[in-house]
């Protein structure tokens, strides 16, 4: 055994295994080895996780055309000290910039793998059912989302992939809210908000940022998760950590950068879709409990209203 299978541990049912008897002879070892090289590799347990390094990055914009550019290079740059093979897609909603973030990308193929999906209004509308689009044309088993406004650092990218391409977690996110992570500028109304939402969240994912949209995942993941996920809305990463049943979410340290150009997608009635998604969520995954959650988030839209109109 030790001849055949040198520092590995094998795990094997035991109607798969041989009599030990027929492994001194030269038939029992051809058999026991063709028995091996057939099994799934998933099937063993080798003491060694092989990481993956082929990364898809969707990046869903409108009218960002301004940051295409050096995101792209900041990307690849970041990518290629880290040892990856990564392409960019970008999945752009139809807006004043559309004309020119094409452009941009057109040039920028030259030198980088590149690509773009200019999406109509005809096709649908929104930055969660814009990245659920990107994942779906993405080349790569594993899938990163990022924002274009180049508040996600690029630079972060390979950290934050890093626990998903090891195996180590089915869902990573690029977290505010850990040791090492933090926000550029912030006003303290708008982290008071932040944390109410997280708290919100929180016993929905387990994770610290709940509402981050720099995550990454596998197209295995998301199979889970085919005809129950709600494309309405902007926090798609907890959608996705909900909906997928994520068995282990790691929490990966960024800073929140400062908006360098581009529109704002955030709107009040985001705000409202925010709650009514988390109403969804506590629903799907306690049914039971989710009355009292229900009673809160009715109290939450009557505070924002009072807020905002009053």
């Amino acid at each position: 055994l030790c001849q055949l299978l040198p520092r590995r541990r094998v795990n094997l049912p035991a109607h798969a295994l041989l009599k030990l008897s027929e492994l001194t002879s030269p038939s029992g070892r051809s058999a026991y080895t063709s028995l091996l090289d057939g099994l799934d590799r998933t099937t063993l347990s080798v003491g060694m996780t092989t990481e993956r390094k082929e990364l898809s990055v969707i990046v869903p914009t409108y009218n960002e055309y301004e940051n295409i550019r050096e995101l792209c290079t900041r990307l690849f740059k970041a990518t290629k000290e880290a040892g990856l093979t990564a392409e960019l897609l970008v999945v752009d909603d139809e807006s004043k910039g559309t004309v020119a973030t094409n452009e941009i990308v057109e040039d920028l193929k030259k030198t980088y793998p590149i690509r773009i999906h200019v999406r109509s209004k005809a096709e649908g509308r929104g930055l969660s059912s814009a990245v659920l689009l990107g994942f779906s044309k993405a080349k790569y088993e594993t899938l990163l989302c990022m924002d274009a406004d180049l508040q996600h650092e690029p630079e972060s990218v390979p950290s934050v992939a890093k626990p998903v391409l090891s195996g180590e977690a089915e869902f990573s996110v690029g977290s505010r809210n850990v040791p090492g992570g933090g926000v550029a500028a912030w006003a303290l109304h708008r982290k008071i908000i932040s944390a109410g939402a997280t708290a919100l969240a929180y016993p929905l994912s387990g994770s610290t940022d709940p509402m981050s949209g720099f995550f990454c995942t596998t197209k295995t993941v998301l199979k889970r998760g085919e005809g129950r996920i709600n494309p309405i809305g902007f926090k798609i990463g907890l959608e996705l950590m909900v909906r997928c049943e994520c068995k282990s979410v790691a929490d990966v340290p960024i800073t929140f950068q400062d908006r360098v150009a581009g529109e704002s997608k955030l709107t009040t009635k985001q705000n409202f879709l925010y709650l009514m998604q988390l109403a969804g969520l506590y629903l799907d995954r306690h049914p039971l409990k989710s009355s009292l959650l229900l009673l809160l988030v009715a109290l939450l839209c009557t505070l924002i209203v009072s807020y905002l109109f009053y």
